[in-house]
């Protein structure tokens, strides 16, 4: 058996509309599993199919809330008549809010707690059974640089991407004994649509300030892709990583090796 074929391995992806989620049920597709993907309106889930199918892919859409208990449950149970059970989990979605946290709502504070990480806990306890039944499960959840490090003006979604590398942790801790194994992937940061406008040169030619932050931190010297969490997604889905269990992969360019560059 080939350790990276995932034929016959149903997968379901989180927020895989676009950007890393859709690079990442790429991967995953192309390596022979069947896809299922999440977003939240049917405008959106339309036109990821359509991409899919640009690629290749067929795979199955529904629209879902994932914060919503009901909703998840719902959709499982779709998922398990038409595809078949879960057996491969990415929790990809998420949403990022900068604001000083003396000037957050609470209630913005709970959103995307909500959404960052208790949505990952619900689509989890909705997959586990099937799991822990079959006695082999992968579970990705993903992390970010801010479940190591805090930046001004994303107190919210660093607490998120703390605690999800923490469930990570506890899943893999209750539920190893069942051959399951739950992992974590920190992307750095990575060039998509929501980021172009930080790494776009400014009108006179000069370098986006932010851009030459990340660079002045990134060893790599360049912000990554989606692309480059498709090999890290393939590992941590498949047999390769049958005794990884609790680990957090950075993808990152070294970021959380680094301490920057000394100014000159």
């Amino acid at each position: 058996m080939v350790q990276y074929d995932l034929d016959g391995k149903v997968a379901l992806v989180t927020g895989a509309s676009h950007g890393i989620g859709f690079a990442m049920a790429k991967a995953l597709g192309k390596a022979g599993a069947r896809v299922a993907f999440c977003c939240r309106t049917e405008e959106r889930r339309d036109a990821a199919v359509a991409q899919y199918r640009e690629c290749g892919l067929e795979v199955a859409g529904y629209v879902c809330d994932v914060t919503d208990e009901e909703q998840v449950s719902s959709m499982i149970r779709a998922i398990e008549s038409n595809l078949g059970g879960v057996d491969i989990l990415v929790n990809n979605a998420a949403v990022i809010k900068r604001v000083p946290m003396h000037e957050m709502d609470a209630a913005d504070f709970r959103k995307i707690i909500d959404t960052d990480l208790t949505s990952a806990f619900i689509v989890s306890k909705a997959v586990l059974p099937h799991m822990m039944e079959q006695r082999s499960g992968k579970i990705i959840n993903l992390c970010s640089m801010m479940s190591e490090f805090g930046r001004e003006t994303v107190s919210a979604y660093a607490s998120a991407k703390g605690g999800i590398k923490m469930l990570t942790r506890n899943i893999a801790s209750e539920y190893g004994q069942y051959n399951i194994q739950c992992n974590g992937i920190g992307p750095g940061y990575i060039a998509t649509a929501q980021t172009a406008p930080l790494i776009e040169r400014l009108p006179d030619g000069s370098r986006n300030p932010f851009d030459q932050f990340i660079m002045s931190k990134t060893p790599a010297d360049r912000w990554g892709t989606p692309e480059d969490l498709m090999g890290p997604t393939l590992f941590l889905a498949s047999s390769a990583s049958d005794f990884v269990n609790g680990h957090i992969l950075y993808v990152d360019g070294g970021i959380v090796a680094y301490l920057g560059r000394q100014p000159k």
